[in-house]
C-alpha cells in the first residue's frame, strides 16, 4: 500500500481500538493492531523505538517507500530526475502540492517548489528544489541543487545525466506523542531533528515525442540520529526511479499522451502509475492514472498563453484504506520564462 499514513497521538497499550500509523516516510494496514501487556514505561520506550523504526524502515504490512508519492508527477519529472535540467530552451517554475487522505487525523501532506532551465550557450542545464513532507508529529525537509550535461545521440535523439546534491531533515516532535509513562526521562523532550547529505544521480533519454529517464535517489544510505542509542534501523533507502513517457498527434486539434513510473526500493515491492492524457490544442488536458495496489486517479488542467499552466487531480483509493478517507488532492501550478538557449 503506497503513500504514508498519520501517526495515531495516543498509545493505549493492550486496547484493540487503537490502530498502528506509521510516519511521514512509512505506511502500514490501517488494521494493523499492536496488542502488548507490558509495564507502561517499559511500552513507552519500546512506542518510542517503534516509531523510530516507523519512521525510517516500516512495519509489518509496510509496502511504501520513504519518498513523497505525487499523482502528477508528469508535470515536476525534475524533482524524480536532475538530467530532466537543460533539456528544454527556456526556465521553468513548478509548485506542486498534496493533499493525501483527506478526513483522516492528521495525514500526509507535502509541498515542493523547483526551478530549473538551461545554459545559454552550453549544453548544460541547472536547477534545484525544496520540499516539505508532513505527517502527523513527522516531517521532512529537502534542499537540492542540480547540475546536468547534454549531448547529443543522433539528429533527433539526446541523452542528459544530470547530479542533485543537498541536504535534508528528518524530524520527529515526540511532544505531540501522549506517553502512559511522561515522566520516563528517556522520552522527555523528545522532539528530536537529524540532517543528513542527500545525493541523487539520473539520466534522462529524450526526442521531440518520447522520453526514458531513470535516477537513484536516496544515494548516501545515511543512518538518522534521533537518540543516543543507535539501533542501525533508522537507515534511509535507496530508491530507483524509471520513468517513460510517448506524445501521438492525433489531428490538428488533439493529441494523446502516456506516461508511466515506476518506483523501488529495497525491501518494499515495485509501484507503477500508468497515465493517459488527451490534450486539445496544447491548451487544455484531461487524464486518468492508476496506482498500482493504491488508487485511480482524474486529472485536469489548463495553460494559458503557453505560458502559465494549473493543473489539479484527485485520487480515489481502491485499497482498504478507502473506508478511513475521501480521497487525496493534488494542485499543480506551473510558469515558463522566455527561452534563454541560443
Amino acid at each position: 500500500m503506497p503513500g504514508k499514513l498519520p501517526i495515531d497521538h495516543k498509545v493505549q497499550g493492550d486496547s484493540d481500538r487503537e490502530k498502528g500509523r506509521s510516519s511521514g516516510l512509512s505506511a502500514c494496514h490501517p488494521d494493523y493492531v499492536l496488542k502488548v501487556s507490558l509495564p507502561s514505561r517499559l511500552l513507552d520506550r519500546l512506542t518510542f523505538l517503534i516509531l523510530l523504526i516507523i519512521f525510517s524502515a516500516g512495519v509489518p504490512k509496510v509496502t511504501a517507500q520513504q519518498l513523497p508519492v505525487y499523482t502528477q508527477f508528469m508535470f515536476n519529472s525534475y524533482v524524480f530526475n536532475p538530467a530532466v535540467a537543460g533539456t528544454d530552451d527556456y526556465y521553468q517554475v513548478r509548485l506542486n502540492s498534496r493533499f493525501q487522505w483527506v478526513g483522516m487525523t492528521d495525514p500526509p501532506q507535502t509541498n515542493s517548489l523547483s526551478v530549473y532551465g538551461p545554459h545559454t550557450e552550453k549544453d548544460m542545464g541547472f536547477g534545484g528544489y525544496i520540499y516539505n513532507d508532513v505527517t502527523g508529529p513527522t516531517s521532512r525537509n529537502g534542499l537540492y541543487g542540480s547540475y546536468a550535461h547534454n549531448l547529443s545521440v543522433n539528429d533527433q535523439i539526446r541523452l542528459s545525466m544530470g547530479l542533485s546534491a543537498g541536504v535534508i531533515q528528518n524530524r520527529v516532535d515526540g511532544t505531540r506523542i501522549s506517553l502512559l509513562d511522561p515522566s520516563d526521562p528517556a522520552l522527555v523532550n523528545a522532539a528530536s531533528s537529524d540532517f543528513s547529505p542527500d545525493a541523487t544521480l539520473g539520466v534522462y533519454l529524450y526526442s521531440s515525442d518520447f522520453h526514458v529517464g531513470f535516477s537513484a535517489h536516496q544515494l548516501f544510505g545515511n543512518t538518522l540520529n534521533f537518540s543516543e542509542e543507535d539501533t542501525g534501523l533508522n537507515k534511509l533507502k535507496t530508491h530507483f526511479y524509471l520513468t517513460g513517457g510517448y506524445i501521438y498527434s492525433l489531428d490538428y486539434n488533439f493529441s494523446l499522451e502516456s506516461f508511466v513510473i515506476i518506483r523501488g526500493s529495497m525491501p518494499t515491492p515495485v509501484q507503477a502509475d500508468l497515465n493517459l492524457k488527451v490534450h486539445y490544442q496544447n491548451m487544455l488536458w484531461m487524464g486518468v492514472s492508476v496506482r498500482s495496489q493504491d488508487a485511480v486517479s482524474f486529472l485536469v488542467g489548463y495553460t494559458h498563453e503557453n505560458r502559465f499552466q494549473f493543473g489539479y487531480s484527485y485520487d480515489m483509493s481502491f485499497s482498504p484504506i478507502r473506508h478511513h478517507n475521501s480521497g487525496s488532492h493534488e494542485v499543480f501550478l506551473g510558469m515558463r520564462f522566455n527561452p534563454v538557449k541560443q
